[in-house]
């Protein structure tokens, strides 16, 4: 290009760098060449990741995004490339985690013309982000580029798609037009913020309540609002809950922390503590069929309040008695804010959270004391408690880990040290997770909790792994079937099992084969050393554990408790 022009691609790598952008995930194709030339020319400090699995890279866009608070980018070639990415842009979407996916495209002159992966990109996008483009000129790009950051990071956060034609990429760029508009680089911007009546309103109803109780979804930590959360719980003493993404929203040890409410990690006494109370208050949480057990807890009758800033959210799932649409930690300022002066009346909540620990921990020692083979799940998390730093990171796949992790895992710091897909559970999840936690915290601990289902899905990113030296560490939870579901055929189909049993895999072989550093654990006694051993090596590392099996588990899921 000549005097103040670029290229397509080239003007695309300058906006990212303007709004922030450090690291893109992904691989090449045909159709990404020009913007592929573009990063190898371009010094503005963007490093791109390759990845072998477009479905990787945009997992491991998300994860990153949730521990740094700034935008993920992945990115993918046409056709294949195009619908491998959309399970991780679905995922971020409805998790309300800004990912920005650009996908290249055939030239716009060969459209209709029958070319090698050609097929409708916005079409197949739409369903599955919350804002997409196919950029049908380079006059249009800037300000299209500048929208998606806009729309990814304001209001309810989420995913969005730019398609990127190739005749696209290679015209000509006025310069002039190449401003970025970097606050929307991080989320949530332009915070929205509540209305003083509506906030009167929810203290109003709490000052009614006699037993109020919090549940806390991934808004709250998306937000970074756990330290308004814990000034505004203190100040009226309610006991705090949280759904599976929103663990973490305060920490396990706080006095008014009861833990994981729902089908996936919840626990009788915590169901109770819920369905005890005489008012809910949702903040940042949808009210789904996971965290409300098929929307039977909350009780009927229950008072609702809801904190959202998802306006379509509040109102969808249970009748509301007052309500805020704004960001969390907008509104739990605004509330703290308007008790000062107030006596407000305490909801008694740290002896109602004490007793309810107590029944939900009684039991657990002894299951985690036994020195039984193959090695019971709560004895893996309960390890890694113990060996883990207070800042570590878990990355848990769907299946085995999560709920485990979930129920009895406790968590020693507050934000976002959790990380599972709770949106769409997509096995193979974790992997990819964990990278991009690792790069976006290094220096930082990073565990991945898979399952052998899960790592038969995403064991080409073992050379990722290997590749940049990424020290995290892998437990393969190795119980030779789909555990979710055969639990699922015990409980509800009289244990006819079909379609979940495959044979043993010797992870660590397979890790050992990629060049990772890999031991066994078949007994108990095995495991400590394993895990310990994983845990200082100064490189990536795995621990192939042969776990228990999930339908033979006392698993924290409520659907299979008699």
């Amino acid at each position: 290009m000549q005097g103040n022009r670029k290229n397509g691609a080239e003007a695309l790598v300058e906006l990212l760098g303007g709004h922030g952008v450090r690291h893109i995930f992904g691989l090449c194709g045909d159709t990404s060449l020009p913007f592929y030339d573009a990063l190898s020319k371009t010094n503005n400090g963007i490093e791109h990741i390759l990845v072998r699995d477009e479905r990787h890279a945009a997992y491991m866009a998300d994860a990153y995004a949730r521990v740094t608070g700034r935008v993920g980018v992945c990115e993918g070639p046409s056709g294949g490339g195009a619908t491998y990415i959309l399970p991780g842009i679905a995922e971020a979407r409805d998790s309300s985690v800004p990912v920005l996916a650009i996908t290249t495209d055939v030239a716009t002159t060969s459209a209709g013309r029958y070319p090698l992966t050609e097929l409708d990109q916005r079409a197949l996008f739409a369903p599955v982000t919350k804002w997409n483009e196919v950029i049908a000129s380079a006059d249009f790009l800037p300000r299209i580029v500048r929208r998606a950051f806009r729309e990814m990071t304001t209001g309810r956060p989420g995913s969005v798609h730019l398609g990127l034609p190739f005749d696209v990429q290679k015209q000509p760029v006025d310069s002039d037009d190449l401003r970025s508009d970097p606050e929307y680089g991080t989320f949530p911007a332009r915070r929205p913020v509540p209305d003083r009546a509506d906030v009167e309103s929810v203290l109003a109803c709490l000052e009614r309540a006699q037993w109020p109780v919090i549940i806390c979804g991934g808004g709250v930590i998306l937000s970074g609002a756990t330290e308004e959360l814990a000034e505004f719980a203190e100040a009226l003493e309610i006991p705090v809950c949280t759904s599976v993404s929103g663990k973490g929203s305060l920490p396990d040890s706080h006095p008014l922390s009861a833990g994981v409410v729902g089908s996936n990690g919840g626990r009788p006494a915590t169901r109770a503590l819920v369905d005890e109370s005489d008012c809910v208050f949702l903040i940042g949480c949808r009210a789904g069929s996971v965290t409300t057990e098929r929307w039977r807890s909350p009780a009927p009758g229950t008072a609702i309040i809801h904190l959202d800033a998802d306006p379509g959210v509040i109102g969808a799932c249970y009748r509301t008695e007052a309500a805020m649409v704004c960001d969390a930690r907008s509104g739990l300022a605004a509330l703290a804010d308007a008790l000062c002066g107030r006596n407000g009346a305490s909801a008694n909540g740290t002896a109602r959270v004490a007793r309810a620990r107590e029944r939900k921990w009684a039991g657990f020692a002894a299951r985690i004391a036994a020195d039984a083979a193959p090695i019971r799940p709560e004895r893996v998390v309960a390890e890694l408690q113990d060996l883990l730093p207070d800042d570590a990171i878990v990355c848990a796949d769907p299946g085995t880990p999560c709920p485990f992790f979930a129920a009895w895992y406790r968590q020693p710091a507050a934000g976002r040290k959790f990380i599972t897909n709770r949106a769409h559970g997509a096995l193979g999840y974790a992997l990819g997770a964990a990278i991009g936690a690792s790069i976006g915290c290094p220096g930082t601990t990073v565990v991945c909790a898979t399952g052998d289902g899960s790592f038969a899905m995403m064991a080409g990113e073992l050379e990722t792994v290997a590749r940049l030296g990424i020290p995290l560490k892998i437990v393969v939870f190795s119980n030779s079937s789909f555990g979710w579901i055969k639990a699922g055929q015990k409980s509800g189909f009289g244990g006819r099992y079909h379609g979940v049993d495959f044979s043993r895999t010797d992870h660590a072989a397979v890790a050992a084969a990629y060049g990772i550093r890999s031991w066994k654990a078949e007994t108990p006694a095995e495991l400590r050393t394993a895990l310990t051993a994983a845990l200082d090596h100064a490189g990536p590392a795995l621990v192939d554990v042969t776990s228990e099996p999930l339908e033979e588990s006392d698993a924290p899921v409520s659907e299979w408790i008699a």
